[in-house]
Order: structure tokens, then sequence, then C-alpha cells
């Protein structure tokens, strides 16, 4: 399927990346995969993980011969974007939190990091903070059960509000302070799925930022010609494949997913 865009996650958050794409792009031909073998990726060691990585977007890219790969996962670009664009021959787009546009945003200068604790911690996410956002004062909220959560309300069961209240506790209060925080940066592709809950349960009204739109417009920089190029859609890859990933895969326009062999890269 030469032409078109490869969109690697571990897990179900990429869905929210592909999304964004499709309001850019329509007549883009998409493909899906995900490592949801190792899911979640935040509990690896960096080494393991990178390999891993690089092996499972190898195996990917030899499936389907995309244009562009889309590392639709924070954990994974913080780790594998170099690896990858040293061994594959085609542009590799990673994904970042959103600091900069929502610092842009922000009025109060009092910003929430809702992401993983891996992307929460990693030195990479303190360098966007102190480039684009030096004169905010950012809560730093790591949520991993969000991506449980995401990954099965896509799978079809309901989320609960009091196991995400719990998840969301820090930010609630930092949202409620007397200097409070206005925008909230989510700070992994899973949360965005989650959006319509999040605002239902904020206790005051907040702007929600995530890199769908940005990772958008590096895919046209980078693939513009090859956009509208055609071709079969829709194809999903899976490490792990299953009727629960086939059904979140569905709702976004994808096939069930085919088996996906790894081997070293």
């Amino acid at each position: 399927m030469v032409g078109s865009v490869l969109i690697f996650d571990s897990g179900v958050g990429g869905l929210s990346v592909a999304a964004a794409l499709r309001r850019h792009y329509p007549e883009a031909a998409l493909s899906y995969a995900c490592d949801n073998a190792w899911l979640p990726y935040g509990l690896r060691a960096d080494e393991v993980l990178t390999q891993r990585i690089v092996a499972v977007c190898c195996a990917a890219v030899a499936a389907c011969r995309p244009a562009v790969l889309v590392v639709a996962c924070n954990t994974a670009s913080t780790l594998a974007l170099e690896p990858l664009r040293r061994v594959l021959g085609i542009p590799v787009v990673g994904t970042v939190p959103a600091i900069k546009p929502a610092a842009a945003l922000s009025r109060t200068r009092h910003l929430g990091l809702l992401a993983t604790t891996a992307t929460v911690r990693r030195p990479y996410t303190q360098r966007l903070i102190e480039h684009f956002a030096a004169d905010c004062r950012v809560t730093r909220v790591a949520a991993d059960a969000l991506v449980t959560a995401a990954e099965a309300w896509l799978g079809g069961v309901t989320p609960e509000p009091v196991r995400l209240n719990a998840a969301l506790a820090p930010l609630w209060q930092a949202a409620s302070a007397s200097e409070p925080l206005d925008t909230v940066v989510l700070g992994c592709t899973h949360f965005p799925l989650l959006t319509p809950w999040l605002v239902r349960l904020s206790p005051v009204p907040l702007a929600w930022v995530d890199s769908g739109a940005a990772i958008a417009r590096r895919v046209g920089q980078l693939a513009a010609p090859l956009l509208s190029a055609g071709g079969a859609s829709g194809q999903a890859f899976a490490t792990a494949p299953g009727p629960a990933l086939a059904r979140a895969l569905s709702t976004h326009g994808f096939q069930p997913p085919r088996y996906l062999p790894v081997a070293e890269c």
C-alpha cells in the first residue's frame, strides 16, 4: 500500500491521531499497527523497550510499505525516533506533549500536564517546559489509569467516573486553586479518546490540548503529494489481535487486525 500513512502505538491511543489525520486529509490511506502484547510501555526498561519499538515498527513498515510512519506514542517517541530514522527509508513523525500550543493558549499561565508516569518524568518533557513554557507554572499529573480506561472504553467497557476522578484528583485540585490552571496538555495519545468524560467530570471549564493537529500538519509537510494517492485504506496489524481490539479499531474505520510477527530489525 505505497502512499499510506502508518500509525503506530502501543495500543489504541493512536486512534486519536488517526482521527486528526482524517480531519485534515480525508482522502489519505491510513494503516494502523499496535504492540498491544507489550502494553503498557511505561513499565518497561528503556533499552529493551527501544529495541522492541524498532523491531515492531520495522515489521509493520514491511507489511504495508507506507510513505510515512507516525509514532503516535509519547513514550516511543522519546526513546526510538532516532533509531527508527536510521533504519527506515521513510520519514518518521513523532509525538511530543503539546506544551507549546498550551502555553500560547493559557491566560492564567498555569498549565496542567496529564500524562503517563514515564512521560511526566522524562528529561525531554522538562526541556519542552523550559523552552516553551518557562513563564508558566506546570502541574504534572501522572494518570496511567487513564490508558487502561481508554483501552477498555473503545473495547466496549464504560469508564467508571469514581476511578477516573481518583486518577484526576490532583488535576481537579489545581483547577480549583486560588491561582488555577486553565489549560491541560493531554500528554498521551490515549487521553483525547476520553475527552467527553474529562469535560463532563471537570469541576470548572478547561481548555484541553493534544498533539493531533500538530502531527497532521507535520505529516502534510513531509508527504503531502502522497496523501491523496488512494489505494486500500484501513489495514490494521497487532502483536496480540483479539475481539476487543477489533471493536476499538472498527470505531475508527479500521479492519480487524492481522497478527504482526516481530523479529529483530
